[in-house]
């Protein structure tokens, strides 16, 4: 065995995922268009017999983004037929579902209407870390309100934080606002308040829940902007996302966080207390 072959053995292999359109097996001609195409929105999240942390979130922010991206969003009764079946005879799951339709092409992209899904199945997904050292980087998301596959710009700014020697970026816009991540929203902690940036940026399903449930946790949030030069005001920092509820940060840039601060098991509280919902 060669030793290129070698090392790509050595790798870690992604769960073996089930691919379904509308329900169905996906045909080549689909899955062509969307290895050419990368035009659509999508969400994902764990399921655990079957049901969802945030279901409405989730479900509110994709209708929001394909409204906004083909004119129409899909039918939220079929597409919870669609996720149930996607689910089915699996106690635990990774779910992403996907908007897109093959009508829309860069030489023709003015379609309207209802998009297809695709309903991508896998083993659960493992949380990003234990903690995470970032970098920041300057980065503004195209259309930053919607949850779309441009992925480009996010997979680019991880490689270049990974070659600098960090775990992933944080990004900064030009007004020198921090914003969000690569694949997550930031809180930090202050006392017994939790601070989320203010900056144009996704919302998170995540940092919803985690605002749900802060109250009967003790905790308060607020939103304001943060700068750079805010870093080193606050106790902890930590990411969340579906996959990764609460991860501590231990250090941006050089300022280094209390990745043990009592906070953050409350953060992680507030998440675990949000019941799932059924699908």
């Amino acid at each position: 065995m060669s030793r290129r072959a070698a090392r790509a053995d050595a790798r870690p292999r992604r769960p073996v995922a089930d691919i379904l359109i509308d329900g169905a097996p996906a045909s080549a001609d689909d899955l062509t268009y969307l290895a050419l195409v990368n035009y659509g929105a999508y969400t994902s999240f764990a399921v655990e017999d079957g049901a969802v942390r945030g279901l409405d979130l989730h479900l509110d922010r994709l209708g929001r983004s394909a409204e906004a991206l083909f004119g129409e969003a899909p039918n939220e009764s079929e597409l919870r037929r669609l996720m149930r079946r996607a689910v089915e005879g699996r106690t635990a799951a990774w779910l992403r579902v996907s908007l897109f339709s093959p009508e829309v092409w860069p030489r023709s992209p003015s379609w309207i209407g209802r998009p297809r899904v695709m309903t991508m199945t896998a083993g659960p997904v493992a949380p990003l870390a234990a903690s995470l050292r970032l970098t920041v980087q300057p980065y503004e998301r195209e259309a930053a309100e919607l949850k779309h596959l441009a992925t480009f710009g996010l997979i680019r700014a991880r490689r270049i934080a990974r070659a600098a020697g960090f775990d992933d970026a944080l990004f900064v816009d030009a007004q020198g606002r921090l914003s969000e991540g690569s694949l997550w929203n930031i809180g930090f902690v202050s006392g017994e308040h939790i601070v989320w940036p203010r900056a144009s940026m996704l919302g998170g399903v995540a940092q919803r829940l985690i605002e749900r449930g802060a109250g009967a946790n003790g905790l308060a949030c607020e939103t304001r902007e943060i700068g750079v030069w805010d870093l080193a005001a606050f106790e902890a920092a930590f990411i969340c996302n579906s996959a990764t509820p609460m991860c501590p940060v231990a250090e941006i840039d050089g300022v280094a966080f209390d990745v043990d601060h009592p906070v953050l098991n409350r953060v992680r509280a507030c998440w675990t207390a949000q019941a799932p919902q059924p699908i």
